[in-house]
């Protein structure tokens, strides 16, 4: 994996050089620098790597990619109110919320002038490919915030949400990688697929770690999500599994009105979410879309070496190992 990992960081701080306005591209570079696994832009690389194809032709779409997913980064942190990202300050923390949006904004601009590296066929297919799946982000987002201020939701509409959020960029990185490679419509969409249920468990995964992660190598704030009553899969999972009275009391954790301390709030709903069964259930789920992921699989037309690679990085991505 350091491999594609290493191609992507060169070809990134070849061709990344934007200096002034210094306002504007100094925290682009800031953020674009704190480092992250390149999960995207590296499935991009992997995708044409596996299908034969030309990997260095990849390498403006991997870029396109990654700076899409940093622009939805800077702008989520925003909405959050993050104070971390990758360990580190989050851009309007370190410098200002009008920076923040100006400087994602130029992001968002830069991910599409990335294709234009591309003859006109390819690039019409990478950009209705990126156009689609950034309004599905936006959807994903607004589902995200409206479950915030909502009393019920059911976990069906949650794992919409995240499909939406998280799972359709790294469907999208695979299947650049696909039309890069020139493999057809319906193989690209299968490797899509794939990456659809890789997020899946990915963004399950992430949910587990904001509860329970280690804050040195999880690299955000851990109980952020339940600070900012995130209904997410161990909220549902413990509302399904809970007795009448645990219910009850993890409702009125996730009660906005309420002026709880942060710490007791935190540990309160940990709690819950342990007691309930909701933590290790939430597991479960995440393997159950590791396996799916690795079903759709045997329906790619790919040698058994490169089947393995993807089962390979697969793994290790459930596992934050690199």
């Amino acid at each position: 994996m350091s491999y594609y990992s290493e191609q992507f960081l060169n070809y990134l701080h070849s061709v990344y050089k934007k200096e002034t306005p210094a306002g504007l591209y100094e925290p682009i570079d800031y953020l674009l620098n704190l480092g992250g696994k390149r999960i995207r832009p590296m499935l991009t690389l992997m995708a044409t790597d596996l299908y034969q194809g030309k990997m260095k032709e990849s390498l403006p779409a991997a870029l396109s990619v990654e700076l899409f997913h940093n622009f939805t980064l800077m702008h989520d942190d925003i909405m959050d109110e993050a104070p971390l990202r990758r360990g580190h300050k989050t851009v309007h923390t370190k410098w200002d919320i009008n920076t923040g949006i100006l400087s994602g904004d130029a992001m968002l601009v830069q991910a599409y002038q990335a294709l234009e590296a591309y003859p006109n066929l390819l690039f019409g297919k990478l950009t209705r490919l990126l156009s689609q799946t950034a309004i599905e982000v936006c959807e994903g987002q607004q589902y995200d915030v409206d479950f915030e201020s909502q009393n019920e939701t059911t976990i069906d509409a949650y794992l919409e949400m995240i499909r939406l959020k998280t799972a359709v960029l790294v469907g999208c990185a695979l299947k650049m990688g696909a039309y890069v490679a020139e493999k057809d419509e319906a193989e690209a969409q299968k490797i899509y697929d794939f990456g659809i249920f890789l997020g899946m468990a990915f963004q399950i995964q992430d949910d587990y770690l904001d509860a329970f992660g280690n804050p040195e190598t999880f690299g955000k704030q851990v109980g952020g999500d339940i600070i900012e009553n995130k209904k997410t899969i161990l909220y549902h999972k413990a509302l399904m599994m809970g007795s009448d009275d645990q219910k009850a009391q993890l409702k009125h954790w996730f009660k906005t009105s309420e002026a709880f301390s942060t710490e007791d709030k935190i540990s309160a709903v940990k709690d819950h979410f342990l007691v309930t069964g909701a933590a290790e259930a939430s597991q479960k789920l995440m393997q159950n879309y590791t396996q799916k992921a690795f079903n759709t699989l045997e329906s790619l037309s790919l040698n058994h070496e490169a089947s393995t690679v993807l089962i390979d990085f697969a793994n290790q991505l459930m596992q934050r190992k690199f």
